[in-house]
C-alpha cells in the first residue's frame, strides 16, 4: 500500500452496504431512506459513499451545504440530494442547475428566492424546515393561547405563502428532535403533526420527516415518509438492539520512532506527563490536526496487537506519543489502532475525549489517506498525493 504518511483510515465498504441493507429492513417499505453525507460523509469520504448509495438506489442523500451537494453531483451521482442547511439565496439557480433540493426555513428567505426565480421563470424544489423546539433554523412554532395546542397564526400564514409561491415547489417538510427527553420528543412530534394538519389538509406534501438516526431507532412510530440516517449508516447505534450494525471506519497508524525515557523525564508540551520509571515510548505521525482529539492527552489509549498502550503527554498538532513499555520489539512495527475493528470502541474513545462519536468522525482530516476495502481487498486509496486504483 503506497501512502504518503503512516496514518490512515480504512473504510469497509462491505460493512457500509450491510448497514444500509439492515436499516432498510428495519424501516417500513413505504418509508424512504435518506442517507446523511454531510461533513464528507462523517469523515468516510462523501464521493465514494455517495457512489455506493447511488448503486444501491438510496432514496435521498442529505447534506448540510450547497457546496457539499454540488461536489457530489459533479461526480455523476444522480440520487436526489437535499441541502438541510441554509444557502445564499443568490445561488438558488446553481441548485436548480444541479437538480438539488434546498431547505426553506424563513419567510424572508422564501420571498427572496421566489423573487429571484420570478425573473427567470424557474422553480426550485424545497423541503420546509419547522422549528418545533430545537431552536435552530426553521419556522418557529410559537405558543398559542392554549399552550402548544394552538399554532401561532403568523407561522401558519407564512407557511401557506410558501406553499402558494409560484416559483417554489414544496416536495417535503421536516423538523428535528432535540432528544432531551422522551416527553419533549413527543411534544415536538405533536407540534409537527399540528402544523401538518393546519397547512396540508389535502396531504399534498409528499415527504414528511422527523427522524435522525437516534429517533429512527427509538421511535418506530415517528418514521413517517422518510428517515434521515447519519450515524447508523456508519455503524453506530445504541438505542435499539434489534438493529445490529457494523463499524465502517478504522483509524490506524504506525510508530515512526522509538525512544527510551529515563525516570523523571517529561513528555510533550508543558511536560504534563513525567515518567515515574524508565520506559519506552513510540512516536506516532498524527495529532489533533488529523482528528485525534486533544482531550485524549494522558487519558486515551490505542491498541497494538490487542495490547493497550496509553497516550501520554499532550497530543500535538501533528504527532502524539504512546507508552510501549509492555510491547515486545517484534510488535514495534505492528499497526496502531485508535478506534474501529480490533481497536478501542469509538463510544469509549468519545467518552474519554468528552465529546460524541460524530464529532470525532467528522474531524477526520483530509491529510489522512483513505483506504477503501471490499471483500477483504483494497479497491481504492485516496491519498493527498496520489489516487491509486487497484
Amino acid at each position: 500500500m503506497n501512502i504518503s504518511r503512516q496514518t490512515w483510515v480504512e473504510i469497509n465498504m462491505d460493512n457500509l452496504e450491510y448497514n444500509i441493507n439492515e436499516i432498510r429492513k428495519f424501516i417500513s417499505t413505504t418509508t424512504k431512506l435518506g442517507v446523511v453525507l454531510k461533513a464528507n460523509a462523517y469523515g468516510h469520504g462523501a464521493i465514494e459513499v455517495s457512489r455506493l448509495c447511488d448503486y444501491l438506489d438510496v432514496d435521498y442523500i442529505c447534506v448540510a451545504t450547497l457546496l457539499e451537494a454540488i461536489e457530489i453531483r459533479k461526480n455523476n451521482i444522480y440520487t436526489p440530494i437535499l441541502v438541510m442547511g441554509g444557502i445564499n439565496e443568490s445561488y438558488v439557480l446553481e441548485a436548480i442547475k444541479n437538480n438539488i433540493t434546498i431547505t426553506i426555513f424563513d419567510i424572508n428567505q422564501a420571498l427572496k428566492i421566489n423573487e429571484i426565480l420570478s425573473r427567470s421563470n424557474k422553480k426550485v424544489k424545497v423541503h420546509i424546515k419547522i422549528d418545533t423546539g430545537f431552536n435552530r433554523i426553521g419556522f418557529k412554532v410559537r405558543k398559542g393561547s392554549n399552550g402548544f395546542e394552538d399554532v401561532n397564526k403568523d407561522t401558519i400564514k407564512n407557511l401557506l405563502k410558501v406553499l402558494k409561491s409560484k416559483n417554489i415547489d414544496v416536495e417535503g417538510i421536516f423538523t428535528h428532535l432535540a432528544l432531551a427527553s422522551e416527553e419533549s420528543d413527543y411534544s415536538q412530534y405533536k407540534k409537527f403533526m399540528k402544523i401538518l394538519k393546519e397547512i396540508d389538509k389535502d396531504n399534498k406534501i409528499p415527504i414528511k420527516h422527523i427522524c435522525d438516526s437516534i429517533a429512527m431507532c427509538k421511535y418506530i412510530d415517528f418514521h413517517m415518509d422518510m428517515v434521515r440516517v447519519g450515524a447508523c449508516i456508519y455503524g453506530y447505534n445504541s438505542r435499539n438492539e434489534k438493529l445490529v450494525l457494523k463499524e465502517v471506519m478504522t483509524l490506524k497508524s504506525k510508530i515512526i520512532q522509538i525512544k527510551e525515557i529515563e525516570k523523571g523525564e517529561g513528555i510533550s508540551y508543558d511536560a504534563t506527563f513525567v515518567a515515574q520509571s524508565n520506559m519506552k515510548i513510540g512516536i506516532l505521525p498524527c495529532g489533533y490536526a488529523d482528528g485525534i482529539p486533544r482531550n485524549l492527552s494522558n487519558k486515551g489509549y490505542v491498541l497494538v496487537n490487542e495490547k493497550r498502550c496509553n497516550i501520554i503527554g499532550m497530543v500535538c498538532m501533528d504527532q502524539c506519543i504512546i507508552d510501549i513499555t509492555n510491547l515486545s520489539e517484534e510488535e514495534y512495527s505492528d499497526v496502531v489502532i485508535f478506534f474501529g475493528e480490533n481497536g478501542p470502541n469509538l463510544s469509549i474513545v468519545s467518552k474519554i475525549a468528552q465529546t460524541n462519536k460524530n464529532e470525532i468522525l467528522s474531524k477526520i482530516s483530509n491529510r489522512l489517506s483513505k483506504v477503501y476495502l471490499k471483500n477483504g481487498s483494497i479497491i481504492k486509496v485516496i491519498d493527498n498525493i496520489n489516487i491509486c486504483n487497484f
